[in-house]
């Protein structure tokens, strides 16, 4: 076995990055150490891709065993079962900021598989999967623009703490998890106590900085054991052909997405594609053409908005589309809300129970109880499409979660208001920013039931455009401004400050400036 190894202090913790000992069939494999915490992590991808394939297949698998913390599982099998709620989390968090870090047009399968196979007791596993996942992918030979770094950041008597340990972040003003590489902030994912945007922006800056050690590790441990590069080439870009059809079809893309009901842009398009694909009998030359209107239609929006013209709808960059709200439109409930923003809607609808209704949580860390629940459902007719109805996927926990932490600052504690409380959102229609929706009704559907909130709180999300030394910040966008633009940055909070803050950036070179200007227009 050839050992290789780096290690680094990382906050109060010493992290050790090991390669060469484990899982060595894998294309890449890194046992990652913080504290008594360890995280094996493997990366295999697939030498070339499906046929005719139109996105890129990463999948990011976390897994807590329950033996990393000494204990057997409960219930009949005594084995693991499906993921965990915070299991799902955590496969979002490493998701999220490695999935742009590829080269655009990389199609091949790629499975990131972390496993939890010792737990410090007071050291989350998150920061350690992440690093491990970006140091695997690092040495493992795939195309992979990284490394991605991560670190976890709280706010305790007026400083902020790296990496802070479960017990400082009972106390902390924040908890917030920020991702990025040597240049840029990939991805935040934070809940607050009522920060301003100053503070929330200091956080992030910070945790950029403070990751840079964590970076440099894994490039190091690349460079000495790191596999050969695949030797890949993205695909070519037809310019000939893209002119040719901006000639055929240039107008049409403009007028479509000049129609601001969603419904009608969609049928416009859908009509426009099919005009394309009557014309071309060959199915690889027709996929070809398709890529390529795509590539028309991205443009032609992003151009539009940088110089100056209306958004799709008709708004310029800093108009809220209009709200429509009713509360206790459910008769037999406890409290609701039914929130409409533009063409996106929430039916929100809040329940009290007692102690004996709590959420029973058992975790590796330990069991504990959760009184306030807030579950997110996205059923497939809020998009107008047919689909199948199951369990929760990951991105309907995520959101729930996220709109969870907008309102965690504001409850009010056991001794004030003794009661339990479970809140559901519906997503009956939807066109961007489903979540901060939720977060907005989950505020309304509580008051209603006469819960006594601290402050209401109110979730907007935000996008952004950037071309070269321009850009522009968007607020609250459309589903179709988040697909062809460089930024979902949604932010929640009261009049006084931020309770939760989310942020995914798809392109490099988004600078604090960009950030604080976001934060504001947001405000």
């Amino acid at each position: 076995m050839k050992v290789a190894s780096k290690t680094f202090e990382y906050g109060a913790h010493r992290v050790t990055l090991e390669t060469g000992r484990y899982a060595r069939q894998a294309d890449g494999a890194v046992l990652a150490s913080m504290g008594d915490t360890v995280v094996l992590t493997t990366a295999v991808g697939r030498r070339k891709a499906a046929e005719n394939q139109s996105f890129f297949p990463l999948t990011v698998n976390y897994q807590e065993r329950t033996y990393s913390a000494g204990k057997i599982p409960g219930g009949f099998f005594k084995r693991e079962g499906r993921p965990s709620e915070k299991e799902v989390l955590v496969c979002r968090l490493i998701d999220r900021p490695l999935r742009p870090s590829f080269p655009s047009g990389f199609l091949n399968e790629v499975q990131i598989i972390a496993t939890v196979v010792s737990l410090d007791p007071d050291v989350d596993a998150d920061v350690p999967a992440l690093l491990s996942a970006s140091a695997a992918l690092a040495i493992s030979g795939i195309p992979f623009n990284g490394p991605v770094g991560g670190a976890r950041i709280g706010y305790l008597d007026g400083r902020y703490v790296l990496n802070p340990t479960f017990t400082q972040l009972a106390q902390s003003q924040l908890d917030l998890f920020v991702a990025g590489n040597e240049n840029s902030v990939l991805m935040v994912e934070s809940e607050a106590k009522l920060l301003t945007e100053e503070q929330m922006l200091g956080a992030v800056s910070y945790g950029h900085e403070q990751m840079q050690p964590a970076i440099r590790a894994i490039r190091e441990l690349a460079e000495e054991v790191g596999k050969p590069r695949w030797n890949w080439q993205p695909p070519e870009t037809d310019e000939q052909l893209e002119s040719d059809l901006k000639t055929r079809f240039g107008a049409q893309v403009t007028q479509a997405y000049t129609i601001p009901d969603k419904v009608e842009r969609c049928t416009s398009l859908d009509e426009l594609r099919k005009q394309l694909a009557e014309g071309v009998e060959d199915e690889d030359e027709r996929d070809k053409q398709m890529k390529c209107l795509a590539r028309i239609e991205k443009k032609t929006v992003r151009e539009r908005i940088l110089s100056g013209e209306p958004r799709i709808d008709g708004r310029d960059t800093r108009t809220v589309r209009p709200l429509q709200i009713e509360v206790g439109v459910l008769p037999r409930v406890h409290g609701s809300a039914l929130f409409t923003r533009g063409e996106t809607q929430a039916l929100v609808a809040a329940t009290l129970g007692t102690n004996r209704d709590a959420q029973i949580i058992d975790a590796i860390e330990g069991e504990s109880k959760d009184r306030f629940m807030l579950h997110y459902n996205f059923p497939p007719y809020c998009v107008g499409e047919t689909g199948f109805m199951g369990s929760p996927k990951r991105r309907e926990i995520g959101h729930g979660r996220l709109a969870k932490r907008g309102l965690l600052a504001v409850m009010p504690d056991d001794q004030e208001f003794p009661y339990v409380l479970r809140v559901v959102s519906e997503i009956t229609e939807s066109n961007g920013s489903s979540s901060m929706a939720s977060v907005c009704g989950t505020s309304l559907a509580l008051l209603n039931a006469g819960v006594p909130l601290k402050a209401p709180v109110a979730g907007v999300a935000m996008g952004l455009i950037l071309e070269d030394n321009k850009f522009a910040v968007l607020t609250d966008i459309l589903g179709d401004e988040d697909h062809l633009g460089d930024m979902d940055f949604k932010v929640a909070g009261t009049r006084d400050g931020i309770s939760a803050l989310q942020m995914d950036i798809k392109t490099d070179g988004v600078t604090p400036e960009i950030m604080a200007v976001a934060l504001e227009q947001a405000r």
